[in-house]
């Protein structure tokens, strides 16, 4: 499966099917996936000197079938917007893709559809688990990084860093079934965001990624009108 998948079964409530974030910031994480996914398969990169887009922009190396239509629709998205910033190309990258990696995983038989209405009137859709097997090799790939605070494995250290960005490691994980408290949890987490299993082109989705999520959580507070409003 895909790191976005991973992403979405961890954030995704086994037993209601519902996220454990917001929506908004749940596409913009899927996004940050979708490039972190391309730039470890050496598809995208982030531009050197001297180089046909400007340096730190995105730069497409290779832009073949990647085999997955979910990631090739993804490389078409990045090579529209070839020469951008990557934090632009995120936001861009998320939208549509939470649905369609349900029904993915649904027509797989990882999870079910379940609709109804609030209130009789408003249709709601969740996505329980109807089979967690692949999601407890990731859990359990999840809580050694976690549990020792390091890892080499580059999709376990995007899953993390993905998690500590949006700021609900300790939502997905109980820190008791670790072995840590709430707050070591959390520190094991940021230690393994900022770890060195990234490549250059990949800290930069993550970064790219935790900047366009804080965009958005400070542009629904001032909509909202700020807590308490």
């Amino acid at each position: 499966m895909l790191i976005a998948e991973d992403l979405l079964l961890l954030l995704t409530d086994d037993d209601t099917g519902k996220l454990a974030a917001s929506s908004t910031l749940v596409d913009i994480a899927l996004g940050g996936a979708l490039l972190m996914e391309l730039t470890l398969m050496q598809r995208v990169d982030v531009a050197g000197p001297d180089e046909h887009v400007p340096a730190g922009r995105l730069v497409v190396r290779d832009a073949g079938a990647t085999g997955d239509e979910v990631l090739d629709h993804a490389l078409t998205t990045v090579r529209s917007r070839e020469g951008r910033k990557p934090q632009s190309v995120v936001t861009a990258l998320g939208k549509g893709t939470r649905g369609r990696l349900y029904e993915r995983l649904a027509a797989g038989g990882v999870l079910r559809a379940e609709e109804g209405r609030i209130l009789g009137v408003v249709p709601t859709h969740h996505w329980p688990t109807q089979d967690a097997t692949h999601e407890a090799v990731v859990r359990a790939a999840l809580y050694s990084a976690l549990r020792h605070g390091e890892t080499t494995d580059a999709r376990t250290g995007a899953l993390t860093a993905l998690l500590s960005a949006l700021d609900v490691v300790h939502e997905v994980v109980d820190p008791r079934a670790i072995g840590l408290s709430k707050r070591e949890l959390t520190s094991s987490a940021s230690r393994i965001a900022e770890g060195d299993w990234a490549a250059a082109a990949v800290r930069s989705a993550v970064d790219s990624m935790m900047a366009a999520i804080i965009a958005a959580s400070v542009s629904a507070v001032v909509v909202g009108g700020g807590p308490g409003s």
